[in-house]
């Protein structure tokens, strides 16, 4: 099978064991204290349980989820978090993490992010953007104004990231991946509808796409060319007036010059999820991913980088289809790997053709998978939502949740 072929990454000449590519998902499992900054983002058992389990899964690729490089701009509370002002060790934190993920042969990224805007109020009444445009509520959380970054904080953000890489490094991970999508901080710089600034950080797009170039230097910087460099980016924003395909298209090859080895696909921000993901279109239904069609558009481009979809696979007809149409170089997994954590050992060994069935209904399987993600770092079997009398289970208790929250 197709997806069960290694991959030999370009820049890094790391070799990718199988097509599977584990996805960045928030897991909210790490060291939180409201009153105490300095004792937020720390690994904690159920963290490291989680990633032993995911590594026996058997993902050539496993990312970690959001984990800010600025402590006062997580995407949520719990994310683990990797900032030089904390006081605890991160390189002797993280490196039981790696070791439990690698055990089983995958390589292990960490996905690196700022939440900028996109920090509710709960967290912070001062965020930070690439403008000053507020961002509305969404997914029932809501958002202060924010004030546009100084050029001097745009640097040093740019160092914590440079930092956050050489952590990573020394702790045991084979590389990373900037979060340049769904309307984080670095996509807020992208999108001409909110990046505002009339300095050299807006504008044309070479100026709001400045910040990822800084970002990839600085990392280069702190570690040797076998680390692993990577990015996930929107193929489009779906908003009016937000950065487009052909914006996506121009940034990319961008990124392929400068040597990244893998580029993941996406789409949308916090505003538009959803939005332009075309799932009924005739040729999505047909491929099952949300993001070929554009992924056929950018890799005629591409000389280097190693291209991941995801969003949408669920059989291995669909993936092996994906691989041998050339559309994408690896099949990106994130919500079924909640529900069957083990899922790509058991379709690379042919006991699985396909991912269960989610019942629960669509705008309440990102809550849910967040349940089963803390099944699993609990030591328990997820709930099996390709179930309906537990998914009505799940929601029932879902919904007493939010009522006592």
């Amino acid at each position: 099978m197709l997806i069960s072929a290694p991959l030999t990454l370009y820049s890094s000449k790391r070799v990718v064991p199988n097509r599977l590519f584990k996805a960045a998902m928030s897991e909210r499992l790490c060291s939180w204290d409201d009153e105490n900054l300095d004792e937020c983002g720390k690994p904690t058992p159920g963290y490291i349980e989680l990633y032993r389990k995911w590594g026996e899964g058997g993902a050539g690729v496993i990312v970690t989820g959001n984990t800010p490089v600025d402590r006062d701009q997580p995407e949520a509370p719990k994310n683990a978090i990797i900032d030089a002002r904390l006081s605890w060790d991160a390189v002797e934190a993280f490196k039981p993490v790696f070791a439990a993920a690698k055990a089983y042969g995958s390589l292990v990224l960490v996905q690196l992010t700022a939440g900028g805007r996109q920090t509710n109020d709960k967290i912070t009444l001062h965020p930070v953007s690439s403008g000053d445009i507020q961002m509305p509520p969404a997914f029932g959380m809501t958002f202060a104004k924010p004030r546009p970054m100084t050029v001097e904080e745009i640097k040093v953000l740019v160092e914590r990231f440079g930092h956050a890489a050489e952590v990573v490094y020394k702790a045991g991970g084979d590389g990373v991946q900037l979060h340049a999508a769904h309307g984080y901080l670095l996509s807020q710089f992208l999108s001409a509808n909110i990046n505002n600034r009339t300095d050299s950080y807006g504008g044309p797009l070479e100026n709001r796409s400045k910040i990822l170039f800084e970002i990839i230097d600085a990392i280069k910087a702190k570690v040797p060319e076998t680390f692993i460099l990577s990015i996930k980016i929107n193929s489009a924003d779906f908003s009016d007036g937000g950065f487009t395909p052909e914006e996506s298209r121009l940034t990319i090859q961008k990124l392929d010059e400068a040597g990244m080895d893998l580029i993941e696909l996406s789409g949308g921000t916090y505003e538009t999820v959803g939005d332009g993901f075309e799932a009924l279109k005739p040729s999505t239904a047909k491929r099952e991913a949300f993001f070929l069609d554009f992924a056929d558009n950018v890799r005629p481009h591409l000389k280097k980088s190693k291209l991941v979809v995801t969003g949408g696979f669920r059989t291995v007809s669909g993936m092996e289809g994906a691989l041998a149409d050339g559309a994408c170089d690896l099949i990106g997994l994130a919500s079924p790997l909640t529900g069957q954590p083990t899922l790509c050992k058991d379709l690379l060994a042919g006991t699985a053709t396909s991912a269960r069935v989610n019942k629960a209904p669509v705008k309440l399987q990102m809550p849910l998978a967040v349940g089963q993600i803390q099944e699993i770092a609990a030591g328990r079997e997820p709930a099996d939502l390709s179930d309906e009398v537990v998914v009505q289970k799940e929601l029932a208790a879902l919904m007493e949740m939010m009522v006592k929250a």
